[in-house]
């Protein structure tokens, strides 16, 4: 059974007749004739049946008619869906980010690709993650693109640098540090850390940072993002590295300035090489490369 004999077979269920279902359908009747033979005999039944020069469908015929309607039904429906989605005005683009893009970056930067009068009928999926679970989902093509941290080793995905985000010292409001605009890393082997989770993108670059600046850290709990950790610090569960973004403000502690270059990460847009890409989110790409956002 294959699709053709599907359409031929409604066409002649609809016009009831294999001569004028032949024209409609541009082939001649005796390949038609032998569509619906073949067709029959797999079903192992008769869906037509002859009344004068006519044909009329059978009980059987009747029957898998509806299924047959359905079925065309449903892939016309995904033709529909794929041409909308793949086109160059129109479809969809789903993108995933790290947390801390969430609160201005992705929303302005989005909104300002939609602005473009030919990118309004552009729609967008929008999830957050953190850079391991965004690089999954980006190599099962759940996403089309993401926002997270360069990942080594993934020679799939094309990273692209947008924007640099500064590290700062987070400590509540009586903690002795509070009085410093300014710090040395190294002075923060006196307390006690509150650190990204060790699987995030930041988690993995504090530790280098740690280690490279040669602190040895007293890390008493883990946390997945930044509103996580500056909880912590607030309520004075240790102090922590953490990345500077303006929710800080809402939180009874101070980000301190650290005096390293070592405290500054770099935040890539990423997508797949060699992989079909729609048309639309092409251009999402090339905008996103050539826009500048600050977090």
């Amino acid at each position: 059974m294959n699709l053709n004999q599907l359409y031929y077979f409604k066409t002649v269920a609809k016009l009831q007749h294999f001569t004028r279902a032949a024209n409609e359908l541009n082939i001649s009747q005796p390949s038609l004739s032998y569509a619906m033979s073949s067709l029959e005999e797999e079903l192992n039944t008769y869906l037509f049946e002859k009344q004068g020069r006519n044909v009329t469908l059978t009980k059987y015929g009747k029957l898998f008619l509806t299924h047959v309607e359905n079925a065309l039904e449903e892939l016309e429906l995904g033709k529909r869906q794929l041409q909308k989605l793949t086109s160059d005005f129109q479809g969809r683009i789903d993108i995933a980010y790290l947390y801390p893009l969430a609160p201005r970056y992705i929303p302005k930067m989005v909104r300002s690709f939609l602005d473009i009068y030919e990118n309004r009928d552009i729609t967008f999926t929008f999830f957050q993650g953190i850079t391991n679970d965004l690089i999954l989902g980006l190599k099962s093509q759940k996403y089309d693109v993401i926002f997270s941290s360069f990942v080594k080793d993934e020679t799939d995905i094309e990273f692209i640098p947008i924007l640099k985000q500064h590290l700062v010292i987070a400590v509540p409001l009586n903690h002795p540090l509070a009085e410093y605009d300014s710090i040395d890393l190294k002075e923060i082997e006196k307390y006690p850390l509150v650190v990204y989770n060790k699987e995030t993108g930041l988690g993995k670059l504090t530790l280098e940072v740690f280690k490279e600046a040669g602190v040895n850290a007293d890390i008493i709990s883990e946390a997945e993002n930044e509103q996580a950790l500056y909880g912590l610090v607030a309520e004075n569960f240790g102090i922590s590295l953490a990345a500077d973004i303006p929710e800080i403000k809402h939180y009874d502690i101070k980000a301190i300035n650290v005096n390293s270059d070592l405290c500054t990460r770099s935040i890539y847009m990423g997508y797949l090489k060699n992989r079909y890409t729609s048309p639309t989110t092409k251009r999402f790409i090339s905008y996103v490369k050539n826009s500048s956002f600050a977090i």
